[in-house]
């Protein structure tokens, strides 16, 4: 069923219907996630150094794990933070801002992650072209 102002109530009836909401939340975490649109562009640089520096293929599997894990604890933070303030509005609450820095922390964390694989990867390759 659907209100005179066509938001949807009910479960999608189709899959791409589906698709469609994810492609707008997608959008939405673009244009509003200021750290989002970080993470896509750390992304993109590394990318092109691994293009350029012709990584193996194991390499290229465990920077997309990298990437994926930042992404996916930026989405989760993004959730988090979004939820909290649905609840608690604009006051201060502390069990919210724990609920957010907890969120957060896990985006460090898969952070942090990323950067030892970075390091890792890239730093033996760095050494080698110095040689």
């Amino acid at each position: 069923m659907v209100l005179k102002d066509k938001r949807q109530i009910e479960k999608n009836k189709h899959f791409f219907q589906s698709v469609g909401h994810a492609l707008e939340g997608i959008k939405k975490l673009i244009l509003e996630e200021r750290n989002f649109r970080f993470d896509l562009i750390i992304t993109v640089v590394v990318l092109c150094i691994g293009l350029l520096m012709r990584i193996e293929i194991y390499d290229w599997l465990w920077l997309f794990a990298a990437f994926f894990s930042v992404i996916g604890s930026e989405v989760l933070n993004s959730i988090v933070e979004n939820v909290v303030d649905l609840i608690v509005g604009h006051h201060f609450d502390l069990m919210a801002k724990r609920a957010k820095d907890i969120a957060a922390g896990g985006v460090l964390l898969s952070a942090i992650f990323a950067m030892i694989i970075g390091a890792l990867i890239f730093i033996p390759k760095f050494v080698e072209l110095l040689k």
